[in-house]
């Protein structure tokens, strides 16, 4: 069984750091100093529960060991592991708990459990590693008979590989390093690594339409699926018959992103590839963001991006968010970009040198192997520095999105002044470029501010702030942080009155009650 993380932290308890000293500097000269708020309260609010026939119910259909009421797992279920979750997870508030956690033990559990929720009116919220950010475990409870967490630990096997095709059929409830275990003792990657790898799962990847650090070379999950099967309340739904087709709309983008309100996933088949042989990551130095973010569009458009591709710009490479073990430790001047290559030993050196003849004939400077040795080594770690930075009345938060490549700089210029206007100008405003592709990018912003009276009503202002520049800059409102309950009234001005129709109908068909982690995605 995979180990639960902490209830009020991120990640595994054992792994947590505290601030680096650089970082404790950095904290007394940006905030006015250092205090103290890593208290942690006790669960102030009396947890519901379901009456004893239902909780009979759901044994009858998984067995009793698998039907936990206790208040320490129905904690690690009670919302992901947003800043605003974590603050309310330390303040003792369970409010949004679920009634009980149920660990079915196969797809056919998974088909009676959806049923039993369909009979009895009880809301579903398909559970896999809990690592979600925008909302998307808040299941509305208003209308139901309680709140079933759906917790697919147990659909963890590497179901088929197909040597021949590339291709490998997993269980959601498989975690990243679990499944490139798996697929490793067969000489294959999935190759999809983004910061919750750890402890996020196969069907999240899906559910969220995931981008991993590796997706210039790899893809995004979405990219990766092949076929999926999908039990909901209308039936099951198997998808994914050929490599490509034209038979319709293809009905395995709609299951992608849909974040468990229209089924539950219980297979995923995906593309995947040869372990690679090797692994460089180089540092490249820009003069500024803006010539660090030509030089990887002229990459995308050559046809020449690297297995991993990020450019960080100057606040965010002055404190050295690219090496979490050196933070605040100050840096040299400019943009930090880093470039990875995967592959056969020959095929990374020939790409390599093409890629460094293109980036030093564009300005970059190259710094070797030391700084993209420090970003490998901290790629997963900057979770953990969040938690510390809490402790010491930090608001720390990110959010994220993509435009295109002509529309950048004025996303970029948009939501940094709309931050630090909600915020402060004591605020710090960092970005860097997660993803890239042909014809735009991702940017994505962490921001640290000193914690209000009320941070959650400080980090709601803010985030509406940049919610809304966003959208007024034509830009998408999430690019792989899927959309949750926090994003929904900007998703739905994204795509507009006819889209939210199409979606609201899709429900209507697919979950005709409702029960499926009602309140998420849907406007």
């Amino acid at each position: 069984m995979t180990s639960e993380m902490h209830p009020q932290r991120w990640g595994d308890p054992a792994a947590a750091v505290a601030l680096p000293d650089t970082a404790r500097g950095l904290v007394e000269l940006a905030f006015g100093g250092i205090r103290d708020a890593s208290a942690v309260a006790a669960p102030a609010d009396e947890l519901p529960s379901l009456d004893d026939a239902l909780l009979d119910g759901l044994r009858a259909v998984v067995g009793a060991e698998h039907v936990l009421t206790d208040t320490a797992t129905r904690a690690l279920r009670t919302r992901g592991k947003s800043t605003p979750d974590l603050l309310r997870a330390r303040a003792g508030d369970l409010t949004d708990a679920p009634d009980v956690v149920v660990r079915p033990a196969d797809a056919a559990e998974v088909e009676a459990l959806v049923a039993f929720a369909v009979e009895h009116h009880l809301a579903l919220v398909p559970f896999g590693g809990g690592t979600s950010v925008t909302g998307g475990l808040v299941a509305r409870r208003e209308g139901f008979a309680g709140v079933v967490s759906l917790d697919l630990v147990r659909l963890d096997r590497l179901v088929a590989v197909d040597p021949v095709s590339m291709t490998a059929t997993l269980e959601p409830g498989l975690r990243g390093p679990a499944a490139e275990a798996l697929l490793a003792e067969h000489g294959l990657t999935l190759g999809h690594y983004p910061q919750s790898f750890e402890h996020a799962s196969i069907g999240g990847f899906a559910a969220t339409r995931s981008s991993g650090q590796a997706s210039a070379g790899y893809g995004r999950f979405d990219a990766l699926v092949v076929g999926l099967t999908v039990v909901t309340p209308s039936g099951v739904l198997t998808l994914g018959s050929a490599p490509a087709d034209a038979a319709g709309p293809d009905l395995r983008q709609l299951v992608l992103g849909s974040e468990g309100t229209l089924g539950v996933i219980t297979s995923v088949t995906v593309r995947v590839r040869r372990l690679p042989a090797v692994k460089v990551y180089d540092g490249w130095r820009w003069p500024s963001f803006a010539a660090g973010s030509d030089a990887m569009r002229t990459l995308a458009q050559a046809g020449l991006l690297p297995t991993v591709i990020r450019l960080s710009d100057e606040t965010e490479t002055a404190i050295n968010l690219a090496d979490p073990d050196s933070i605040g430790a100050g840096g040299d001047a400019g943009c930090l970009m880093v470039v990875g290559h995967e592959g056969e030993p020959s095929a990374v050196a020939a790409r390599r040198a093409a890629v460094a003849v293109v980036l030093t004939g564009l300005g970059g400077t190259d710094l070797g192997e030391e700084p993209g040795r420090a970003w490998e080594h901290g790629r997963f770690h900057a979770p953990y520095l969040r938690d510390s930075l809490l402790d010491v009345g930090v608001l720390v938060e990110t959010l994220e999105t993509a435009t295109f490549w002509s529309q950048r700089q004025g996303l970029y210029d948009a939501v940094r002044a709309a931050l630090v206007g909600s915020l402060g100008e004591g605020a710090l405003v960092l970005c860097h470029v997660s993803h890239v592709y042909e014809t735009g990018c991702s940017l994505y912003f962490t921001v640290a501010a000193r914690q209000a009276e009320d941070p959650l009503a400080q980090w709601a202002a803010a985030k509406a702030a940049a919610s809304d520049a966003i959208i007024a800059a034509g830009a998408t409102i999430t690019h792989h942080h899927a959309v949750g309950t926090d994003h929904k009234p900007w998703f739905a001005r994204e795509i507009g009155p006819v889209g939210v129709q199409v979606l609201r109908a899709v429900k209507d068909s697919l979950d005709p009650t409702g029960v499926l982690n009602p309140g998420v995605l849907i406007p």
